[in-house]
């Protein structure tokens, strides 16, 4: 199985490679997962400058491909593959290195969408690199200038804040939907701070809790308090959900 992998993830790119104005191809972490795992999927960066292949040609390069679909709103392909799981991703070059510049609105965008794109130009298996382009912004990522840091945990500090007053807000109101939305946003949040204060980029969704059990720098007693905060099937009033994220947020807050 894993042979058929990787010989799928080699064609697909050499395929995406022999376009034109290809800078390079990366092939995200979860190809190292079982096949069988639900969450398996073969993901790949695409980065490019200039125009791509419309859909339709895109398709037809991959022979044999099912259910091909492309997103009208990202330039994302997805397809089947001798029935395993394809995502490609198109980045382009100037936003990518837009991105890398890290000013202010770059920061927030970071915060909203999370740093899973920095991750994954940092931990990507390099499939095609010809022009050198993604080593040598790979290279960038190993010392980022320190206001990314300060900036994604200074909004991430905010937002917690925001998010905790929404949580005691509904609370208050019992508020079914609003302390649901509200619970969710703190803990999100609060993952974002504890990797900005670690430096570490936050891998895909599906890992983040796994890898926050990785960080070096994380409060006395957080992750007792935490599995308690994530758990709907422990009966708490949700006063008392309050309540241990106000604890858990003076923790992080405290963090050097």
């Amino acid at each position: 199985m894993r042979r058929k992998v990787e010989r799928i993830a080699e064609t697909i790119a050499a395929t995406c490679a022999s376009w034109s104005g290809i800078l390079a191809v990366g092939l995200g972490e979860r190809f190292e997962e079982d096949i069988l795992d639900p969450y398996f999927v073969l993901s790949f960066d695409v980065f490019h400058e200039g125009a791509l292949p419309d859909p339709q040609r895109r398709a037809e390069a991959f022979p044999g491909a099912g259910a091909f679909e492309s997103s009208m709103v990202q330039a994302k392909d997805r397809f089947l593959l001798e029935d395993l799981p394809i995502r490609i991703e198109y980045k382009e070059r100037a936003g990518v290195e837009s991105l890398l510049a890290f000013g202010e609105a770059e920061l927030r965008l970071l915060h909203d969408t999370g740093t899973y794109t920095l991750f994954r130009l940092q931990n990507a298996r390099i499939l095609r690199d010809d022009t050198g382009w993604l080593a040598a912004t790979r290279a960038r990522l190993a010392s980022p200038p320190p206001r990314l840091w300060s900036g994604l945990r200074e909004i991430s500090e905010t937002r917690m804040e925001h998010f905790l007053s929404d949580l005691g807000a509904a609370a208050r109101m019992d508020d079914d939907f609003f302390f649901l939305e509200a619970r969710a946003g703190f803990a999100r949040s609060t993952t974002s701070l504890l990797f900005a204060v670690n430096h570490r980029f936050e891998p895909s969704h599906r890992s983040l809790d796994a890898k926050l059990r990785d960080l070096a720098r994380i409060p006395d007693n957080f992750f007792g308090l935490w599995e308690v905060f994530l758990r709907p099937d422990i009966e708490m009033r949700r006063e008392q959900v309050f309540e241990i994220a106000g604890i858990i947020a003076k923790s992080v807050f405290a963090l050097e």
